[in-house]
C-alpha cells in the first residue's frame, strides 16, 4: 500500500493583506483613545464603568451644590478658589488613580500581552507616551470638570468675570500639573506588578502615607514656631508639592499650617522638584517596559 506524501503544502485560504498601512501614529493613538476610554470603563461591561463615574460624580456635586448656593444667596465671590478645589478633595483623585492606573497597565503585563502590541509598528516610547497621556488626560477630566463648574456658576452669579476668567486660568494649570505628576507615579507603581490589587494598595499607600508624613511635620515644626521649615518640608509629598507649585506662581492660598507656603525662590525649587518627578516618571516608564517588551 502507498503512503500518503505529508511533504505537501495544502492552500488553506490565508491571503495577504492588501488594505492601507496607518503606520506608527495611527496605532499610537488608537492606544491612546482605547486607553482613555478604558480609564472610564467605556467599551467595557456596566460593572468597570460604576467606580470611575461615581468618583467624577463626587467631584461634581460638591462643586454644583457651591454654584446652586453662591447663585441663590448672590454671593459676592465664591467660598472656594479655583486652585484650591483639587487639594480638598485630593482623596477622591486618589482613590481615582489608584483603581485606575493598574487598570491601564497591570493587564498588559499580567497576560504578557506588552510583545505583542511591539510586533506592531510601534515601539516602547510610543506605548508610554499614549499610556502616560491617556492617564493624564483621564485625570485632567476628572478634576477640571468642576473647575469648569464653578466658573459657569460664578458667570451665572455675576461675579467679576475678568477675577473670575484669571481665577479659572489658574486652576486649570495648577490641574494640569496635578495631574501629569499623579499620573506618573501612579503608572510607575502599577507598572511594577501585574497584581492589580498590589498596584492600588501600593499608590494608596505612597499618597496617603506621604502626605500623612509631610503634614504632621509640618503642624510640629508650626507649633514649635519653626516656620521656615513648613514650607521646605512641602517638597516630599506630591499634593503639598502641587500646593507650593501654585501658591508660589498661581495666586493660590497656601494649605500648609499657618499659611506658610513658598515664596518665589523656594516655589522654583518646587516647580523644579515636580517637573523632574514627570521627568522621572516617564524615564522609569521607559527603563520598565524596555525589559517587559522584550
Amino acid at each position: 500500500m502507498t503512503q500518503p506524501d505529508v511533504n505537501v503544502i495544502h492552500n488553506i485560504g490565508y491571503r495577504h493583506y492588501d488594505g492601507p498601512r496607518l503606520g506608527r501614529a495611527y496605532a499610537r493613538r488608537s492606544l491612546f483613545s482605547q486607553s482613555l476610554r478604558g480609564a472610564y470603563g467605556l467599551g467595557r461591561s456596566a460593572k468597570s464603568k460604576v467606580l470611575p463615574f461615581i468618583l467624577l460624580a463626587v467631584m461634581c456635586l460638591p462643586a454644583g451644590i457651591i454654584v446652586a448656593t453662591a447663585v441663590t444667596l448672590k454671593s459676592e465671590k465664591l467660598p472656594v478658589e479655583y486652585t484650591e478645589y483639587a487639594l480638598l478633595l485630593q482623596a477622591v483623585i486618589g482613590l481615582y488613580i489608584a483603581a485606575q492606573a493598574p487598570q491601564s497597565v497591570s493587564r498588559d503585563l499580567r497576560f504578557k500581552t506588552v510583545p505583542l502590541y511591539f510586533s506592531r509598528p510601534i515601539e516602547t516610547v510610543d506605548y508610554v507616551l499614549a499610556k502616560f497621556a491617556a492617564m493624564a488626560s483621564a485625570l485632567f477630566l476628572l478634576t477640571a470638570a468642576p473647575v469648569l463648574i464653578l466658573y459657569v456658576g460664578a458667570l451665572l452669579a455675576k461675579l467679576d468675570f475678568v477675577e473670575q476668567t484669571k481665577g479659572v486660568a489658574q486652576g486649570l494649570v495648577s490641574v494640569a500639573l496635578l495631574s501629569l505628576l499623579f499620573a506618573g507615579i501612579g503608572l510607575v507603581i502599577a507598572a511594577l506588578t501585574p497584581r492589580r490589587g498590589f498596584g492600588v494598595a501600593a499608590i494608596i499607600a505612597v499618597l496617603t502615607i506621604s502626605y500623612g508624613a509631610v503634614s504632621a511635620v509640618q503642624a510640629i515644626a508650626f507649633g514649635q514656631g519653626s516656620t521656615d521649615a513648613i514650607s521646605w518640608l512641602g517638597l516630599f509629598s506630591p499634593i503639598t508639592l502641587v500646593d507650593g507649585v501654585q501658591t508660589a506662581f498661581l495666586g493660590a492660598t497656601s494649605q500648609f499650617p499657618g499659611q506658610y507656603g513658598p515664596d518665589a525662590a523656594t516655589g522654583a525649587v518646587y516647580l523644579l522638584v515636580l517637573l523632574g518627578l514627570i521627568a522621572g516618571s516617564y524615564g522609569l516608564l521607559m527603563r520598565r517596559y524596555r525589559k517587559a517588551g522584550l
